[in-house]
């Protein structure tokens, strides 16, 4: 019954996500904001008797640090305590919105790679990529071509670049022609 309860309250809400009839994702905070998270919530087979598993292992999350996700961890696990035996998804779900703010409140962003990249340091990678040389990229087709012509050695068979004298001749014409 919460199950479908769920679906009819977030019924196209972009926050509220069922990976299965077990397990569920909800974003809190937009996905602007630098203070969002998605909190992963899986119910055992004995819910609500026992505590629904979380987690903010979602890759959205990779810029909190882990002592930040610990302590949301926790102060999520004193309300499943607290709402233990009873339908618990939709109230932790609105608490975690409400208090969004004060779940992350220690939170100082994991600076990335991708996030330390200044302009002047793509400036200077895209300057030494002009300085290499671009290596010729080859078809199926040319590729084909240049190993019908090759011995098994690799190398191409004696002449394969000669003109023939005959064929060239008739096209280009003799001295006597003149």
């Amino acid at each position: 019954m919460e199950l479908e309860a769920l679906r009819s309250i977030y019924e196209g809400d972009e926050c509220f996500k069922e990976i299965s009839p077990v397990s569920f994702q909800f974003r809190i905070g937009e996905l602007e904001d630098t203070k969002a998270f998605i909190l992963d919530i899986t119910w055992p087979e004995t819910y609500p008797e026992t505590a629904p598993t979380m987690s903010l292992d979602a890759f959205f999350n990779n810029r909190i640090s882990a002592d930040t996700k610990q302590q949301i961890l926790s102060k999520l696990e004193e309300q499943v305590e607290a709402n233990l035996g009873t339908a618990m998804m939709y109230t932790l779900f609105e608490w975690a919105k409400e208090n969004q703010e004060a779940l992350m409140e220690n939170h100082k962003p994991v600076v990335t790679a991708v996030t330390l990249t200044s302009s002047s340091d793509v400036m200077t990678t895209a300057s030494t990529a002009k300085k290499k040389e671009k290596k010729e990229q080859l078809t199926k087709a040319q590729k084909r071509r240049i190993i019908s012509r090759t011995d098994n050695k690799g190398e191409l068979p004696r002449g394969w670049n000669w003109v023939d004298v005959i064929k060239h001749l008739s096209k280009t014409g003799g001295k006597d022609d003149e």
